[in-house]
């Protein structure tokens, strides 16, 4: 990992298109700007990880039967609604 000491307004060039600018610090946090071509993904390493955990989540809370119902809804068949938890 390089590490790297930046005052405001300075800048981090990352290949031929990638500028990173240290925009502002502010206690212990920093604001930085960051011009990338439209192709470049820019993610929020916090964010990523909750939508995997999210995602999981849901396909773990799945109901008991959906591979079934899923390759009748494929054959062109109709299965009875499904029926869910007794409150």
């Amino acid at each position: 990992m390089l590490v790297l000491t930046r005052r405001s307004g300075e800048q981090i060039l990352i290949g031929d298109d990638i500028v990173i600018t240290v925009l502002d610090s502010r206690g212990d946090g920093i604001r930085i700007g960051i011009d990338a071509p439209r192709g470049v993904k820019i993610q929020r390493n916090e964010v990523l990880r909750a939508v995997e955990e999210a995602n999981m989540a849901a396909s773990a809370a799945a109901v008991p039967d959906a591979e079934e119902r899923i390759k009748a809804l494929l054959a062109g068949r109709t299965l009875p609604p499904e029926t869910g938890p007794a409150s």
